[in-house]
């Protein structure tokens, strides 16, 4: 097991107020490969992304009680965007691919390898249910070793084994690392389930409850530039300092790793969106945005939406004059390069388009401002910006990195 001072840096595949600097890595010695995967069958990117939203609204509301629908009567779709671990259950350990998720705090196994008990599993009495955008799993809650590495180990983890689950082919399930409160009513005592990163805490492992996430603009669906820190953050990965903000009091963005913002366009600070309330989000792949806001914008660049795809379109000539997006938290705003707001053109015909066409990033979250989710800060947006999910301060921070203003798209 690694001293309390030691942290996790995990490297990724990609296709996620005034700062007061979170505990820095000087030294990063343990790492892990994740796997990005694109899969848009069936459904467009917009659709998915559009999917969890309404998945994240539906789950606050069945929580308070608004809505008597239980959140899993969502029609499944499948994940436009997943990072994927080699994560070690049981011992000895039997290794399982599992998706990383901030959007959620459940780790669970068995969606497509089974569940291989061992000395270290116990079970305990209580069912596991969780109703993803994407899907939903239903089985047994153990605890159970987990090893992310040799040298990062959890022993005792509350993690589901499925009975039932759909929605994750291709992958064996999740490990959430989301805030834990989103466990509450996922077990059938009611308790809320420890985290991963709880744990990795109480352990003894990491000194602070925080995660940093670097990510960067790529045109391949598999490649590896990206970096998952647990325990604090790598300033070899941002330039400048780590701006925090609190986590916002609307629900039911307060939930999640929810902030307030709001969104200009151009020099003229025109308001796209007013300040309000949304996510961030790295399960999610687009930049979402409440449909007034992107009406808005549509106009604002002349862009028009492309059934075929799902994304808006946008002509060369329109495309020549468009102008940045700034999304303004606190006192900071952070910029969004016209090659930031561009679908990797090189990826065009993954989602079914033409190698030639000019798609962007901004999508339609599906309802107007005033649900307490106005917009997701998705994929698109992180790979831009350095993120810190800050469990033990209640905020999520973002810095600039050498990649925010890159031209790759």
């Amino acid at each position: 097991m690694a001293i309390k001072s030691s942290f996790l840096v995990v490297a990724l595949i990609a296709l996620s107020v005034s700062a007061t600097p979170a505990a820095q890595i000087r030294e990063p010695n343990v790492s892990l490969p994740f796997v990005r995967r694109l899969n848009v069958s069936g459904s467009t990117l917009a659709d998915k992304d559009r999917a969890r939203a309404a998945h994240i609204i539906s789950t606050s509301r069945a929580r308070s009680g608004t809505n008597k629908k239980r959140a899993s009567s969502f029609d499944v779709t499948n994940a436009a965007t997943t990072y994927v671990a080699s994560i070690g259950v049981g011992s000895p350990a039997t290794t399982y691919s599992l998706l990383i998720d901030t959007g959620s705090s459940n780790t669970w196994v068995g969606a497509g390898k089974a569940f291989v008990e061992t000395s270290t599993s116990k079970e305990t009495d209580n069912l596991m249910e969780v109703t993803y955008g994407s899907g939903f799993f239903l089985g047994i809650e153990f605890t159970d070793t987990v090893t992310l590495t040799e040298d990062l180990v959890i022993t005792g983890q509350d993690i589901g084994v499925a009975e039932f689950s759909e929605g994750f082919e291709g992958v064996d399930g999740i490990i959430g690392i989301g805030p834990v409160d989103l466990t509450a009513g996922t077990v059938s005592d009611g308790s809320t389930v420890p985290t991963v990163t709880d744990n990795l805490l109480s352990q003894g492992t990491i000194s602070t409850e925080v995660i940093g996430v670097s990510f960067a603009p790529t045109q391949s669906d598999s490649i590896t530039n990206g970096e998952l820190t647990f325990g604090g953050t790598d300033p070899s990965k941002f330039t400048g300092s780590i701006s925090f903000f609190p986590i916002t009091t609307t629900s039911p963005s307060s939930e999640f790793w929810g902030i307030d913002q709001s969104i200009t366009y151009g020099s003229a600070n025109t308001t796209v969106l007013s300040s309000t309330a949304g996510v961030v989000d790295t399960g999610t792949t687009l930049v979402l945005i409440a449909t007034n806001a992107f009406d808005t914008y549509t106009s604002l660049t002349g862009a028009t939406l492309d059934d075929s795809v799902g994304l808006l379109s946008i002509s060369s000539a329109d495309y020549a004059n468009l102008e940045s997006l700034f999304f303004n938290v606190g006192d900071s705003a952070f910029e969004l390069t016209k090659n930031a707001q561009t679908w990797p053109r090189a990826l065009n015909t993954a989602i079914g388009g033409a190698a030639s066409d000019i798609f962007l990033i901004v999508g339609d979250i599906g309802t107007d401002s005033g649900e307490g989710l106005d917009f997701i800060n998705g994929f698109t947006f992180l790979e831009r910006f350095y993120s810190v999910f800050d469990t033990t301060n209640n905020r999520v921070g973002f810095a600039t990195t050498e990649h925010t203003e890159d031209t790759s798209n």
